[in-house]
C-alpha cells in the first residue's frame, strides 16, 4: 500500500460505520453519532488497518510459498507412459 492508509467503498464505509454505532449501543453506556463513529474508523483504519493487510498479505505469500514448493508434487507427471498404459489396457480385456 503506497499511503499505508486503508480505502473501503462507500457502501463498506457506511456498514461500518453502522457497525461501529450498533457496537457502543450494546456494549456501552454512550452512544455514538455518525462523526464520531467516523472519525473511530478513520483512526482504526490508519492505525491498525496496516497490521492487518500486512498479516493478510504474509498468510496470503506463505500459502502460495507452500504451494509452489511443492509444485512437483502437484504437477509432476511420469514420461514415457505409452506402453505401461497400454499394456494396462490389454490386461483389462
Amino acid at each position: 500500500m503506497a499511503d499505508n492508509h486503508l480505502q473501503l467503498t462507500e457502501r463498506d464505509r457506511k456498514d461500518a460505520i453502522a457497525s461501529i454505532q450498533r457496537y457502543f449501543d450494546g456494549n456501552l453506556p454512550e452512544p455514538i453519532g455518525d462523526l464520531p463513529a467516523g472519525m473511530l474508523l478513520d483512526y482504526i483504519l490508519e492505525e491498525i488497518g496496516p497490521a492487518v493487510y500486512n498479516k493478510g498479505v504474509a498468510d496470503a505469500q506463505a500459502r502460495m510459498a507452500a504451494r509452489v514448493a511443492d509444485i512437483e508434487g502437484e504437477l509432476y507427471t511420469d514420461a514415457f507412459q505409452y506402453w505401461n498404459r497400454l499394456e494396462q489396457k490389454r490386461k483389462r480385456r
